[in-house]
């Protein structure tokens, strides 16, 4: 008997909880009545398969238990110098919990942050936070929102050099021009012991073209980019986003940098925490 899905306003949590392989997404789909086909039709494949396995009691991305491991234990350079400490930077929550901070997307943001007279913030991996409550981080499998974030920010001034932390290939260079979006974009490929897996630098600078092509090697330590001001870095006071990955799923050139905090247990396997590389003091970069 060919297995379907529910019309559900949750369409995630039916995946997660249908017991079918990931090999048996078209399949499922294609049981499934023809709303439910139109509404997974908009939706990423690769996470729909990453859901129905971590549903089936595996890893949602094969292999990241071990990539976590090889990625705690790993020789990295910093990418920013000197790196984010105590001394130096301050955690800046983006949940509400200060109500005197404006939002990172807010031009007040900057006097705020230069009155601290600091050299760093950081915002954390983990976080709710309310700047993702808008349409545009929701889809049609669900009415939840994206609203936790996936890496972890340091804000510095613009043009702050960024450096690879790891020697890998650059996958992709891009703009992601919408608003609240990454701005300039970098994404590099590595090797995690035998498993592949990719970095992600948003709000950069337009010098990115300039310092990186697709296709080209970077060292560990090699300046790759800088942080980018308002008008190039969709929006957001000068600030650098990392990510991993441990599977791009079926993106391109951009990446989720949020995810549903129903799904984290799914998400943190795509998206292991980007601590294992920056190695920042703990209450620097989560909650």
């Amino acid at each position: 008997m060919t297995q379907s899905l529910p019309d559900v306003p949750d369409l995630y949590t039916a995946l997660l909880q249908s017991g079918a392989a990931a090999d048996e997404l078209e399949a499922l789909i294609a049981g499934s009545s023809p709303q439910v086909q139109a509404r997974l039709s908009q939706v990423d494949q690769g996470l729909l398969r990453a859901l129905l396995r971590k549903g089936s009691g595996g890893e949602a991305v094969p292999g990241v238990t071990k990539l976590k491991a090889w990625l705690a234990q790993a020789e990295v350079q910093p990418l920013v110098r000197p790196l984010p400490d105590h001394s130096n930077a301050r955690l800046l929550r983006a949940d509400g919990s200060d109500p005197a901070m404006p939002e990172y997307s807010d031009r007040a943001f900057d006097p705020w942050f230069e009155a601290l007279n600091l050299p760093y913030g950081t915002g954390p991996r983990g976080e709710k936070r309310s700047c993702y409550a808008s349409d545009q981080f929701a889809d049609a499998a669900s009415p939840e929102r994206r609203q936790i974030h996936l890496g972890i920010d340091i804000f510095a001034p613009a043009l702050t050099p960024v450096y690879a932390p790891l020697p890998g290939v650059v996958r992709s260079v891009g703009y992601n021009a919408d608003p609240l979006d990454y701005g300039h974009t970098l994404i590099l490929e590595h090797d995690g012991g035998g498993l592949p897996f990719y970095t992600l630098y948003g709000h950069l600078a337009d010098t990115l073209p300039s310092l990186v092509k697709p296709g080209e090697s970077v060292e560990a330590g090699q300046p790759i980019a800088h942080f980018g001001d308002w008008h190039e870095n969709g929006g957001w006071s000068p600030h650098l986003h990392f990510q991993i990955m441990a599977d791009m799923l079926e993106q391109s050139g951009n990446f989720f940098g949020v995810g549903h905090e129903s799904l984290m247990a799914v998400w943190d396997d795509i998206c292991p925490d980007p601590g294992l590389l920056l190695r920042l003091p703990e209450d620097l970069r989560r909650v």
